[in-house]
């Protein structure tokens, strides 16, 4: 089945930015919805100008107001005729040591990523539970799989909330005519994810995307990713004891 009218969240930058560019380069319609709205514009522009038998529609979009994203995927499916896959795909990574005095951030973290994937799942299946169709795609992590400590440990939680999301609609509706896939990238070389981990594990834009594109299409149920590599860690930290893994995070 193709999927030929997509939402993705979190476009103005990073993994949604270069899956905004690879779906459009597939001759796909795109709803694109990020806060900062001048680049989702410059994207836009960008991509029917490569493409121009496409159609892109962008929103200004803040995944913590839960009535705003109802509203705003509402009206993007109207507007492109009926959206057939949405892309759960915005996020942050700030963070700090627990107990330091910096809960901002770990709280806004936690709403972006945690409570903010829930009102998207929320919107996306009302529509979708309407029509009895569609495809829900979590971007998830690789940090889903085992708390890490300081810094990371709100992110990692907000993740491990979007993996066990992904997970429970996945048994839901595992007989319905709706699909749903869980993404867990390791690390790949954004703004955000590239900050994150050893330069030596860290996979290319391109390599992470192009695994997440072909895990989305195959509309795989659960993906880590990119290669054989992250696999074997997502296995890795799942089963073995912590006194091993411990040394991997």
């Amino acid at each position: 089945m193709t999927r030929q009218r997509i939402l993705v969240t979190g476009a103005s930058s990073g993994l949604g930015e270069e899956m905004a560019r690879r779906f459009a380069a597939r001759g796909r319609d795109l709803a694109l919805c990020a806060r900062r709205t001048d680049r989702l514009e410059a994207l836009r522009d960008e991509l029917v100008t490569a493409n121009p038998s496409i159609t892109v529609a962008v929103r200004a979009l803040d995944v913590t107001d839960h009535h705003a994203v109802t509203s705003v995927f509402s009206a993007l499916d109207e507007e492109l005729g009926g959206l057939d896959r949405v892309v759960v795909n915005a996020g942050l990574g700030k963070g700090a040591k627990i107990g330091t005095g910096r809960a901002d951030a770990n709280l806004a973290t936690m709403r972006t990523n945690a409570l903010g994937a829930l009102s998207q799942c929320e919107a996306a299946l009302e529509l979708f539970r309407a029509r009895e169709r569609g495809h829900l795609v979590l971007v998830s992590s690789i940090s889903a799989d085992r708390g890490l400590s300081g810094a990371k440990a709100a992110y990692s939680a907000s993740k491990a909330a979007v993996s066990a999301l992904g997970e429970a609609l996945t048994a839901e509706l595992a007989k319905s005519p709706i699909a749903v896939t869980t993404l867990l990238p390791g690390f790949i070389a954004t703004d955000m994810s590239g900050r994150a981990g050893d330069a030596k594990m860290l996979a290319s834009l391109d390599d992470g995307v192009t695994a997440m594109i072909d895990a989305i299409e195959r509309e795989s149920v659960r993906a880590a990713l990119p290669g054989v590599r992250w696999k074997a860690i997502d296995l890795a930290l799942r089963v073995l004891p912590r006194r091993i893994t411990d040394r991997m995070v």
